[in-house]
């Protein structure tokens, strides 16, 4: 579990063979093997760790579902340790679970996100939702996205500062909201339900 606050921005250092190699610092300091981190918003495992770096296994689900592939060697990224029970919650639940991956349309301040057709009707005014592994309040849902407001030290401390239009970045929807539709889905007309 995560918050969506990002803790450190490292630097990709290389995907080769299922494995993926980070420069970082922060979130490595006292990291045992198994824990948690998540990249970009994608939750892996430490694998591997030594003095600047750690390393993660990556499966073909997580490639085949995340914007990770897409990364060249010196790209930075999101980082961000699992959260513990004493810890604030500053952002919001985060799993880490990668919903889909958008597109960039608008760059910040105003970011514009195009998202998959799927993950729309989870997105709300000042509803939550994870781009890249950071917390924002959505501003506007759109027909094809959302809009967010950044402010000018998340752009700063993040990847999305410098994203630009037709850049790829993971989308991960409020978790609550997926489970209040399952909730209640089997109490709405088949006409009217939420798709599964």
């Amino acid at each position: 579990m995560f918050t969506g606050i990002v803790e450190e921005l490292g630097r990709l250092e290389s995907l080769r063979d299922g494995r993926l190699r980070i420069a970082a610092t922060r979130v490595i300091d006292g990291v045992e093997m198994g824990e948690s981190i998540a990249v970009n918003g994608c939750c892996l495992t430490v694998v591997a760790h030594g003095d600047g770096w750690w390393e993660a296994d990556v499966s073909d689900e997580t490639i085949s579902r995340t914007s990770l592939a897409k990364l060249s060697d010196g790209d930075g990224v999101n980082l961000e340790r699992a959260v513990r029970v004493s810890d604030r919650l500053g952002g919001h639940i985060v799993q880490g679970h990668v919903d889909g991956v958008g597109e960039v349309v608008d760059p910040v301040p105003d970011l514009r996100v195009r998202v998959p057709d799927g993950l729309l009707r989870y997105l709300v005014e000042k509803g939550s939702v994870t781009v890249d592994g950071v917390s924002l309040t959505i501003v506007q849902p759109l027909d094809d996205g959302f809009t967010v407001a950044i402010i000018p030290h998340t752009a700063d401390v993040t990847t999305l500062g410098a994203k630009r239009p037709g850049d790829l970045v993971n989308i991960e929807v409020d978790v609550m909201a997926k489970y209040v539709e399952r909730l209640v889905s089997a109490y709405l007309p088949p006409e009217t339900g939420a798709r599964r």
